[in-house]
C-alpha cells in the first residue's frame, strides 16, 4: 500500500508544471476581487492564448455578425468562464486526455464531468447563505477531480473490487475504497497536484475536500459545499467518470451553508446542461 502511494506521488511530481500564463490566470481567477480586466491582463500578453481566444469568439457558436480582431473586445464577448475552460483544457490536456481505464471510464469523461460540475457549482454558489464568489466556484469545479487521472492506472486491476467494497458496505464511498487499496484517494492525489502546481487557495481545498466539505477550512467551507453539490449534480445529469458514479454520499449538513430547494435543483440541472452543450460546441469549433 505504501509503495503504491509513493509511486502515485512520484507521478504527481513528474507532471509538467503549468505554463506561466495558465498559472497566472488561475491565480487571478482565485482572487475574491477580480474582474475581466484582470483576466484580460494575462490573456493579451500571451500570443497562443490570444489566438485561441480570437478563434473562439469568431466561431459559429457565437454567431457574431462581423469578425472581432480586438482581444479586449473578444474577452468581453466570451466572458471569464469560457476563457478559463479554454485555458484549463489546454494547460491540463495530458490529464484530460486520460481514458480513466481504472474507473472503467472513457477519454473525455473527466473533462465533461469537471466542466458540468463547474457550471453547476457556479449556480449553486449563488444560493449560499454567506457570499461566495461564483466565478471562483466555477474554477474550483473545473479542477476538482483531476486526481482521478493520476490514480486511474493504479486502479485498473482493482476497480471491480473497489466497487464491490462500496456496494457491500465495507467502505462508505468509492474514495474510501481507493484509499484502502492504494493508500491514497483521488482527492488527496488532486491536492498533491494542486500543491505541485502551486495553485492558490481555495483551489487546493476544493480538490481535497469536495467529498468531505465539512472538513474544509472554515473560510472556504461554503464554496467547497457548492462544489460538493455541483459534483452531485454532474453525476445526476449523467456526466460521471465511470465506475464511481453516484458512489458518494451527499453531506447532509449542506443546508447549513446553501439554501437550495427542489425547484432550484431542477432549474440548475436544466440550465447547466444547456450551457454545457453551448460551451462544448464552441470549444470544438
Amino acid at each position: 500500500m505504501a509503495a503504491s502511494k509513493k509511486e502515485i506521488l512520484k507521478v504527481v511530481e513528474n507532471i509538467k508544471i503549468l505554463s506561466p500564463s495558465a498559472g497566472a490566470l488561475l491565480e487571478v481567477a482565485s482572487r475574491p476581487e477580480h474582474d475581466l480586466k484582470d483576466i484580460a491582463g494575462v490573456i493579451k500578453y500571451d500570443a497562443a492564448l490570444t489566438a485561441k481566444t480570437l478563434q473562439l469568439v469568431n466561431s459559429a457558436a457565437f454567431a457574431l455578425h462581423s469578425k472581432i480582431s480586438d482581444i479586449d473586445r473578444a474577452i468581453t464577448y466570451i466572458g471569464e468562464n469560457y476563457l478559463l475552460s479554454l485555458v484549463v483544457s489546454e494547460a491540463a490536456k495530458m490529464i484530460y486526455d486520460s481514458d480513466l481505464a481504472g474507473y472503467m471510464g472513457h477519454k473525455g469523461d473527466l473533462w465533461n464531468h469537471n466542466l458540468l460540475t463547474a457550471l453547476a457549482s457556479k449556480k449553486i454558489a449563488e444560493l449560499c447563505h454567506e457570499p461566495v464568489n461564483s466565478n471562483i466556484a466555477f474554477t474550483c469545479g473545473l479542477l476538482h477531480d483531476l486526481g482521478k487521472a493520476i490514480i486511474s492506472d493504479f486502479l485498473i486491476d482493482s476497480s471491480s473490487a473497489a466497487l464491490n467494497a462500496v456496494e457491500s458496505g465495507e467502505v462508505s464511498n468509492f474514495a474510501s475504497a481507493e484509499e484502502k487499496m492504494l493508500g491514497i484517494d483521488h482527492t488527496q492525489a488532486g491536492h498533491a497536484l494542486a500543491l505541485h502546481w502551486q495553485l492558490p487557495e481555495p483551489l487546493p481545498s476544493a480538490m481535497r475536500y469536495h467529498h468531505e466539505p465539512s472538513k474544509a477550512p472554515a473560510q472556504h467551507r461554503s464554496l467547497v459545499y457548492a462544489v460538493h453539490l455541483g459534483d452531485m449534480v454532474a453525476m445526476m445529469t449523467g456526466y460521471d467518470t465511470g465506475a464511481d458514479a453516484m458512489r458518494y454520499q451527499l453531506d447532509s449538513t449542506y443546508s447549513d451553508y446553501i439554501a437550495i430547494k427542489e425547484n432550484d435543483l431542477a432549474r440548475i440541472i436544466l440550465e447547466t446542461d444547456q450551457e454545457f452543450q453551448k460551451l462544448k460546441e464552441s470549444m470544438n469549433e
